[in-house]
């Protein structure tokens, strides 16, 4: 399990290129993060078209990623992080299990895909910790039962557009150099910060 884990993640850096980034530049390179709001705006479009992809036998709980702009900017960052890889987890075994209701051409390559990411994600996130606790977080997203494989795409694409790209937006002005950050028209002039 854990080869498998680490087979992900070689994949994920792979991917995106990171043998010459940290984790700081994929936070602090907005083009990536709209890179991938992209690739899940289109992995949700082939999926609608994908006639494959009919509804299950049962539904399958998926977690609500839909949050309050108020209520998230209360929150500390590592808590912003730890709600993400709940969501994550939770999304990547439902994915998992429609997997096993859907046949491997159209749909199967495409939950598969969608597997990856998720996967992919969720060990990246694992590696921006800034407390270190003896205990695992305590996971209890909010959930949804659902029926059809195309929500599990819709919810991706809401995480990554969502909590994902505010999570990288709030770690980019605390941590990238002024004029480095791909963040926003242009680079902010020097001077005290601006509060949201």
């Amino acid at each position: 399990m854990e080869l498998n884990r680490l087979l992900l993640l070689t994949a994920f850096l792979l991917h995106v290129r990171l043998s010459r980034m940290s984790p700081t530049r994929l936070v602090c390179d907005s083009r990536l993060i709209h890179k991938y709001i992209t690739e899940a705006k289109d992995m949700e479009r082939r999926a609608g078209l994908c006639q494959e992809l009919l509804p299950l036998p049962r539904s399958i709980l998926l977690p609500q990623v839909d949050f309050s702009l108020r209520e998230w900017k209360a929150k500390t960052n590592e808590t912003k992080r730890q709600e993400i890889l709940c969501d994550l987890a939770m999304l990547a075994d439902a994915v998992m299990a429609m997997q096993s209701h859907v046949g491997l051409e159209c749909a199967g390559a495409l939950l598969e895909q969608l597997h990856r990411k998720t996967s992919s994600f969720h060990l990246l996130l694992q590696t921006f910790s800034w407390q270190v606790s003896p205990y695992p977080a305590l996971c209890a997203p909010r959930t949804v039962a659902q029926s059809h494989p195309s929500t599990a795409f819709l919810a991706y694409r809401q995480l990554v557009q969502g909590k994902l790209r505010f999570l990288f937006h709030d770690l980019a002005r605390e941590s990238c150099a002024e004029g480095s950050r791909g963040w926003g028209k242009a680079p902010e002039p020097p001077g005290p910060s601006v509060g949201r």
